[in-house]
């Protein structure tokens, strides 16, 4: 019977054990290694059974036990210690304390936050990087709050059958009973959904330095379909979608003003929080902007980050939808709906297509980046349409390749090898420094990781019963779970989002390279799988029925297991136990990835297409490349070419590394190759050098912006909002008049080589442009190749005529066909890029 009350009894922890809860209640104990040994002490037994969970640990422990730990005077004054740690962790001064800097702090928004599998809220990989976003700023002293949503029911519980079919469980969470608890001084915000004003009820969590808000519509004072908004991550149709980045973009302002927080920068964590840029620019035009004056003002200080490569991935909402949600937005910013409703559509479209998220977010960001190198030539190309008259080249859309919270994913024995060879402080240390780790002595480096493939093995056993007997299989039937794998065999993990595009299913196309592999007498290659299929994605969960399929059915059970259930804490012992990692994506359509940043500071070796972080941080050691078919080539014929790289790389070379050994048994071709992946490969994957990246490329720039336009009650954003319009009333009046190349002087083999450009500014300017001359060789193709840029200099203004004349010198080395193309964009100061208008004049 499912009752129809509640009421919460609390544990009663004794007094001498009170700072239990201050350790617990920060969610800095997922990743401290001494507050994850206080837990453990507690109760060894019961802390594996949790995952390591602190708070089911402290939920679930005996009341006999805690008295007996009260007692303790070691464990008294060990839990002094880890709570004196916490207090001292929370005042000190870290990298930003030394820094100058503009920024107050910043604001991020994120749909799902990965802190910790002990609060699950969080599907794949945004939510865990959003997660190690907020660790890494934490460690670095950046200040910045986390916004997010608090869903009752996280992302689900994945259950499989005996036939493989996917089935969801969705737990029931209390709030209370995950770390959260009600923000101070106000807990509630009121957000109008259509007809209706939800009651919002905001949560907080404590992770490290940083508070992470989430907002919640489960309150008592809402009806049912209020309450059922913040229901489940990604569930429901589109309209509760668009219910939930409601409440999440404007309720995470609304929450902040509440809460008196004084932002000086927004960053949205792709576009699911799209709709903070509506509510800040309603707020700026009640306090007495223009629409135009108030746009100014919340691109100057919001940042955008795009995670997809594809249209199908970015959440676009129907026009009727947005009217009724949405359609007093007009009235209260005193504009249109037109002038609304063109934020979320392509130049030129019909404003009744559907209402791009990632569009707006564009149009209300001074900086947009992609999640690595190769995402952000992808995205240029994704979003031209918002940009027309620029090349694609020229899209501002920049990166910042992801990275990984180094000490949550890194186990305790390598981060003691790294402490003691490369630096105290390894997650800060710099490339030189990690350059020392090549001195590692194999012997020692290959220990350690024989002894972390130990500990997984007998763990992904457990796990696995675990989980079959919690999607309704007898216990009695699953002994065979207690001898699959082996502590001594090479071991290659897959764990990640089974969305068809990431091809868990590939090697499963050449079943008998497989089987040999698997049951190799010699070289065996033993393989671990684990990941979920979103519940509306069938052909995912036609991948999870196959691979599991194979795993259970196969002669190679004991070698190929499906583990069931993903999350965090399972993906921590994979990248930890794990020497191979395997990432088998249709390139470009990987924005970034981090599974294998993790796996990497682990000493697993990555085997990867060249797709995401993989593609800028691969150097022919560090790990492998498989052989990348063109994107012409027929879906089959790629996989098959793709696949065919795969088992040649794991049966030509990974393999005989992985078992050549010298007399003491160890692998030193292997070792090498690990500790040249570590050394290269640690100081570039950290969460800390990418949030350091956002610091100085983004967040200080659009707080410095920002601050300027808002002095003087915004006069420098009025001025501005009137320069824009100006300039696109009048761009069309601009023209080239001449290019001339005026002398060519050879200086000891380098040819100088004066260009002059006239240009008709119109009813411009010449202080309102800038000109460049873009010039390379002259390639087959007839492009550019090796493009150079050179900005021409105003030397001459005659306004008799209407012209103002620009010159540059071109430094031309080598010989050939060379050619060049004037470029003229608008110029002002308060500009974030001279491609902001996406106008230009070429010639």
């Amino acid at each position: 019977m499912k009752p129809l009350h509640s009421f919460r009894v609390d544990r009663t922890i004794p007094k001498t054990l009170a700072p239990l809860t201050q350790v617990a209640n920060n969610l800095r104990w997922s990743w401290d290694r001494q507050s994850q040994d206080l837990f453990r002490w507690i109760d060894p037994k019961l802390w594996e059974e949790t995952d390591q969970n602190a708070f089911h640990l402290l939920e679930l422990v005996s009341q006999d036990r805690l008295v007996e730990l009260a007692e303790d005077s070691r464990f008294t004054e060990f839990l002094k210690k880890v709570a004196s740690d916490l207090e001292i962790y929370m005042k000190s001064e870290s990298w930003f304390q030394n820094r100058t800097s503009p920024l107050v702090k910043v604001a991020y928004f994120s749909p799902e936050f990965g802190i910790s599998s002990a609060l699950p809220q969080y599907s794949g990989g945004l939510g865990v990087l959003a997660g190690d976003h907020l660790k890494s700023s934490s460690a670095l002293g950046v200040p910045i709050v986390g916004v997010g949503l608090f869903y009752r029911s996280g992302y689900f519980r994945q259950g499989v059958t005996p036939r493989g079919n996917q089935f969801e469980r969705y737990p029931n969470l209390n709030p209370l009973e995950v770390g959260l608890e009600p923000a101070f001084p106000i807990d509630e915000i009121g957000v109008r959904l259509a007809d209706d004003e939800a009651v919002v009820k905001i949560w907080r969590a404590k992770v490290g330095r940083v508070e992470l808000y989430l907002l919640d519509t489960d309150h008592d004072h809402n009806p049912p379909h209020l309450r059922a908004i913040t229901d489940r991550l990604y569930g429901g149709d589109v309209e509760h979608r668009l219910r939930q980045e409601i409440v999440l973009g404007i309720g995470g302002v609304r929450a902040l003003r509440a809460l008196d927080i004084e932002v000086s920068t927004y960053h949205s964590n792709e576009g699911h929080a799209g709709f903070l840029g509506l509510e800040r620019l309603r707020e700026l035009v009640s306090e007495g902007l223009s629409f135009k004056e108030a746009i100014e003002v919340v691109r100057a200080s919001n940042i955008f980050t795009t995670h997809t490569p594809v249209p199908a991935g970015i959440d676009q909402f129907p026009v009727d939808l947005m009217r009724k949600y949405l359609g007093y937005m007009a009235q209260d910013c005193k504009v249109e709906e037109s002038d609304v409703l063109s934020l979320g559509h392509f130049e030129g479209e019909s404003l009744e297509a559907p209402f791009n998220m990632a569009v707006m977010g564009m149009r209300l960001a001074s900086f947009v980046n992609g999640v690595s190198q190769l995402h952000g030539e992808v995205s240029r190309e994704l979003f031209a349409g918002v940009w027309p008259q620029l090349e694609k080249s020229q899209v501002p859309i920049g990166h910042v390749t992801n990275g990984v919270h180094p000490s949550t994913w890194t186990a305790h024995e390598l981060a003691d090898l790294y402490s003691s060879n490369v630096h105290p402080n390894w997650a800060n240390a710099s490339s030189s420094e990690w350059s020392s780790f090549m001195e590692v002595p194999d012997e020692l480096l290959w220990q350690v990781k024989e002894g972390l493939r130990s500990k997984m093995v007998p763990e992904i056993r457990r796990r696995l019963k675990t989980s079959l007997i919690a999607s309704g299989w007898e216990e009695v039937n699953l002994g065979w779970c207690d001898s699959v794998l082996d502590s001594k065999t090479l071991t290659v993990g897959f764990a990640r989002r089974f969305a068809p595009y990431k091809r868990a299913d590939l090697l499963l196309s050449q079943t008998e390279r497989l089987l040999e592999l698997c049951l190799s007498i010699d070289r065996p290659v033993q393989f671990i799988f684990a990941g979920k299929a979103h519940p509306k994605d069938e052909p995912g969960k036609e991948i999870v029925r196959k691979v599991f399929d194979f795993a259970f059915n196969s002669q190679a059970r004991s070698r190929f297991v499906f583990v069931p259930d993903y999350d965090m804490s399972l993906a921590k012992v994979l990248y930890q136990g794990c020497d191979i990692w395997l990432n088998t994506p249709t390139r470009p359509l990987e924005a970034s990835g981090t599974s294998g940043m993790k796996a990497a500071l682990n000493g697993a070796l990555n085997l990867s297409i060249l797709d995401g972080w993989w593609a800028e941080m691969y150097d022919g050691l560090n790990g492998w490349a498989i052989a990348s078919a063109p994107a012409e080539f027929y879906e089959d014929e790629r996989s098959r070419l793709e696949c065919d790289s795969l088992f040649s790389i794991l049966e030509n070379q990974a393999v005989p590394e992985f078992y050549d050994r010298d007399l003491d048994q160890t692998p030193r071709r292997w070792t090498a190759r690990m500790k040249h992946s570590i050394s290269t490969l640690a100081p570039k994957v950290s969460g800390h050098r990418m949030v350091s990246d956002y610091v100085s490329k983004f967040y200080e720039p659009a707080a410095t912006r920002s601050q300027s336009l808002c002095e003087d009650g915004f006069e420098r954003a009025k001025q501005l909002a009137k320069w824009k319009e100006h300039v696109r009333n009048n761009w069309s009046s601009v023209a080239v008049s001449e290019v001339e190349i005026v002398e060519n002087v050879d200086v000891d083999g380098q040819l100088d080589t004066l260009v002059r450009v006239s240009v008709s500014p119109g009813a411009l300017g010449a202080q309102d442009l800038t000109v460049s001359v873009l010039w390379g060789k002259v390639g087959r193709d007839g492009e550019l190749v090796d493009e150079f840029k050179e900005k021409a200099e105003l030397v001459a203004v005659a306004p008799e005529v209407g012209t103002s004349v620009f010159e540059c010198h071109l430094k031309v080395q080598g010989q050939g066909t060379f050619g060049m193309v004037t470029s003229v964009l608008p110029a002002h100061d308060g500009l974030s890029s001279p491609y902001e208008l996406g106008l230009q004049i070429i010639a």
